[in-house]
């Protein structure tokens, strides 16, 4: 981020303690005005503007000013779609605006590390590339509009349990490879104006206070220009917080920590220029955004809600359908589910909008449909409600149901059992749900369920239901855009972001979830979401990357080619061969075995949506980054390329390859030195250490005999060379061999 002021332009004149006040929150929402540097108004996001009312509460939970709520995350993700995600972001830059908010705090891209996380319905993926290329749509959209974003929540936030607290125990490869991905995805392609620091420690080491998170990666290695502020009451150390290049503690201390900035400049805990850096990026944000040109509205009220209908319509998961949907208008339905008519539409917590209207998607239907539309209940969600309630409600259901050609039913979560600041205990709808589908499918076997909810759920009803959306939580607008996919008004073209197990215990993190005496151990490495399940060869109930549509695609003729400057350019001819327009999401997996580290089988490393009319071919273009097929080396420290052929599945889910092609890859050198430690494996694969090895060898009174048996080379090839006394090597030819390796 730039400013036309430069560093000793904002801050002449200011004194140590007025620094320090510009590196705190005023208030809740509010940085401070100090000097001529105005104070600028920050609120949440991201799938609206949760902007609070004038003496409202400071969280401003309930009483916020009224604003389009889109799709959330769980819902925009589906999409695949950066080019919607743009779009969803430049609407919420014009309403962030026209209430002069500065940034909205958001996106988050952490990664779906379980499916108990309470606050998945705000993560994307459990993808980086997913999270990360959407994210910055997200990014780029909302600072077209002159309103900055926040990057959240970085890093390695991946449960609510103890959040505040806890540990995440994490190995420096996944942690690169799947934790930061999506960041550094995001601040390489679209330079968020700031960045949210976690509540976490990462590996013992709070994120506010680590140097190596906040200065090293982000602002050296990935090029940030912008302001790291923390998490609403994330800073554990203020002084130890701005050394590791924290700028902006939110909210207001009430000058306490100020206090403390301004004792540590005194008495040389804290440099002053570092005060200076963070005191000037403040400043910065602060002219950036009143300097930039808002929009003055009003707001176009029906034209967002229009646009958050069809990102509904656009985040629609098909899982299965027999052939019942889409509807046809004249048929009898049977709309059956207390979602339905009170639907669950976001989540809960510091995302929660109070929205400038509401569809409902028996509303909505009825209002597509010129057939007759029956309405029950279905079951209670208050969860004083009696056996006998709810008995009577499945009744009725069951009623409507056998008389109808089709039954909707609408099953879900309820709010109570997912939200911010909790993580979930299990992946089971409601028994009483489970119960009403039993009962509604024995009466009426086309029957199809809506499904509404944050977090992934367990459907072990899947073969027996005609059809089943995915609907997870979409916005102020998602009855319409239910009802809009329910007829085929809207062809799905949604895919999973993240794998649906059959059984919780199959999850990668089963054992290493929530954690134990404030730390978790992430014992999965970098096998995360499918690549477990890939990696282990389990079953799943439905795959990553899965999602069905009213037409039909075909793959053909893919090529894959290196580019001149190493990116990977994978063509394809995609074929509508149904009889309806629609949209498919072209997946590119990379594979490479053998490999010398642990691999999954396949990884997501790029996607594209083609929109195709019936018998309609064209040849999709995607590009896999060179970058994204390396590797990170703690041995080195540094990204790695590995050499080889890499398979390249063109898919539409990580499980349905369609076409494959080899690619051989030039790798990057790797320089891994020789030292005593280095196993004769090591060495033999290295050419040059294994001709110094040979000389030695050659020239050495005995030992390593170059006759030795297949099974003595085996059990030699992990013997460390620095021990290698033992078989003849002198010290002095030891050192002799170390030198000529190396040199």
């Amino acid at each position: 981020m730039t400013s036309e002021r430069t560093t000793p332009e904002v801050l002449t004149g200011l004194s140590v303690e007025e620094k320090a006040a510009l590196t705190s929150g005023l208030d809740f929402w509010r940085t401070k005005s100090v000097g001529d540097v105005p104070s600028v108004l920050v609120t949440d996001g991201p799938h609206g503007v949760r902007k609070q009312r004038a003496g409202s509460d400071h969280l401003g939970l309930v009483d916020s000013i009224p604003a389009t709520c889109f799709p959330p995350a769980v819902g925009l993700g589906a999409s695949f779609d950066t080019e919607l995600a743009e779009r969803v972001g430049a609407a919420l830059g014009v309403e962030s605006s026209i209430q002069n908010v500065a940034v909205l705090l958001g996106p988050g891209v952490n990664i779906k590390r379980s499916p108990l996380c309470g606050r998945n319905f705000e993560y994307f993926s459990e993808d980086p590339i997913v999270a990360g290329e959407i994210g910055a749509g997200w990014v780029r959209g909302v600072q077209s509009k002159g309103v900055g974003t926040s990057l959240k929540h970085f890093a390695a936030n991946n449960q609510e349990t103890d959040r505040l607290r806890i540990s995440s125990d994490v190995d420096v490869r996944p942690l690169r490879e799947i934790y930061l991905r999506a960041f550094q995805r995001v601040v390489e392609d679209a330079q968020p104006w700031t960045v949210m620091c976690s509540y976490n420690r990462i590996n013992g080491r709070y994120a506010s206070e680590d140097p190596w998170l906040l200065t090293t990666v982000l602002r050296e290695e990935w090029g940030f220009e912008g302001l790291v502020m923390s998490d609403w009451g994330a800073v554990n150390d203020r002084v130890s917080a701005i050394n590791a290049g924290l700028d902006l503690e939110m909210p207001s201390s009430g000058g306490r920590t100020d206090a403390e900035i301004v004792a540590a400049v005194g008495d040389g805990r804290l440099d002053e220029s570092v005060l200076d850096a963070s005191a000037a990026r403040v400043a910065s944000l602060a002219h950036r955004a009143t300097e930039a040109e808002h929009t003055a509205g009003p707001l176009d009220v029906d034209a967002h809600h229009a646009l958050a209908r069809e990102a509904a319509g656009r985040s629609i998961v098909l899982l299965t359908n027999d052939g019942v949907l889409p509807l046809e208008r004249t048929a009898r339905l049977a709309i059956i589910g207390d979602f339905a008519a009170n639907p669950r539409f976001q989540g809960a917590g510091s995302s929660l909008i109070n929205p400038t209207r509401l569809d409902t998607a028996l509303d909505e239907i009825r209002a597509l449909s010129t057939g007759d539309v029956a309405y029950a209940q279905g079951f209670s969600l208050d969860a004083d409600a009696s056996v006998d309630v709810q008995a009577s409600l499945r009744a009725e259901a069951v009623g409507a149901a056998s008389a109808a050609d089709v039954a909707v039913l609408f099953l879900g979560l309820p709010a109570q059992l997912e939200s911010e600041g909790f993580d979930r205990t299990g992946i089971d709808l409601p028994a009483e749900q489970l119960a009403l589908f039993d009962a509604v499918v024995a009466a009426n076997p086309r029957t199809v369920v809506v499904l509404s909810h944050g977090g992934v759920v367990a459907l072990p009803f899947a073969d027996r239901a005609a059809a089943i959306l995915d609907g997870s939580l979409l916005g102020q607008a998602g009855g319409g855009g239910t009802a809009d996919v329910l007829f085929g008004v809207v062809n799905p073209s949604a895919k999973l972001t993240e794998t649906i197990p059959l059984r919780l215990q199959d999850n990668p993190t089963f054992g290493n979830f929530p954690g134990e005496f404030g730390h978790v151990r992430y014992g999965e490495g970098v096998l995360v979401g499918y690549r477990w399940y890939d990696a282990r060869e389990l079953p799943v109930a439905f795959p990553f990357g899965h999602g069905l549509s009213y037409t039909t695609f075909s793959y053909r003729d893919a090529v894959a080619t290196v580019t001149p400057d190493g990116d990977l350019d994978i063509r394809v001819a995609v074929t509508n061969s149904g009889g309806r327009a629609g949209r498919e999401v072209v997946q590119v997996y990379t594979g490479l075995a053998p490999s010398i580290v642990e691999r999954a089988p396949r990884e997501l490393k790029a996607f594209a949506g083609v929109v195709l009319e019936p018998g309609e071919t064209q040849e999709v273009a995607l590009r896999v980054r060179r970058a994204d097929l390396a590797y990170w080396d703690s041995r080195v420290e540094k990204w790695i390329v590995e050499p080889g052929v890499y398979r390249i599945d063109v898919a539409s889910s990580s499980r349905d390859i369609r076409v494959s092609a080899d690619v051989s890859v030039d790798g990057d050198e790797l320089g891994l030195p020789i030292t005593r430690n280095s196993t004769i494996g090591e060495v033999l694969a290295h050419p040059a250490a294994a001709a110094a090895l040979k000389r030695v060898v050659q020239r050495s009174s005995g030992g390593l005999a170059e006759s030795a048996d297949e099974d003595t080379q085996m059990m030699m090839a992990s013997f460390p060379v620095g021990r290698a006394g033992m078989l003849g090597i002198t010290a002095d030819e030891l050192e002799e061999f170390l030198s000529e390796a190396n040199a």
